[in-house]
């Protein structure tokens, strides 16, 4: 994902909305790096504000893990207007993307699972090169998602 594009001026429908009001936003600051010292009982209050924010604002999530073989993203958004079913898209350098259909509680367990983790998804697996970075989880605007 280029990064310019996180520093321009990201349109909502009204056209007022620019990215450092989004940096204001009540979703913000929705992140989470992989591994954490969170216990469960935070990291599902965590989940649960994501997916009030998922439901109430034009925002997805996104997980990124990068290894030796290069990065993967996973992210979701919402698919309807009650907010019981979610986009699920994948990206794998070597595959491309993949996107499936989730209903809300597979979402939520799926998220508290994943930040659940006492290892990134990088470690785990095995290659010669070492992993240097965490996994991370944010909530973004929609455009800066990238979603097609």
């Amino acid at each position: 994902m280029d990064s310019k594009k996180h520093q321009q001026q990201t349109p909502s429908t009204d056209g007022v909305r620019t990215y450092s009001s989004q940096l204001n936003a009540s979703w913000s600051n929705l992140q989470l790096k992989i591994p954490n010292n969170r216990n469960r009982t935070s990291i599902v209050a965590f989940v649960e504000c994501v997916l009030v924010e998922l439901t109430h604002e034009d925002v997805g999530a996104e997980y990124v893990s990068q290894n030796a073989w290069g990065t993967k993203q996973t992210q979701f958004k919402m698919a309807d207007k009650v907010a019981e079913v979610f986009y699920k898209r994948h990206y794998d350098e070597r595959l491309g993307w993949h996107e499936t259909i989730l209903s809300r509680e597979t979402l939520r367990r799926e998220l508290i699972d994943r930040l659940s983790q006492t290892t990134s998804l990088a470690t785990d697996r095995s290659h010669s090169g070492p992993v240097d970075t965490s996994d991370v989880f944010s909530v973004k605007s929609v455009d800066q998602l990238d979603w097609k």
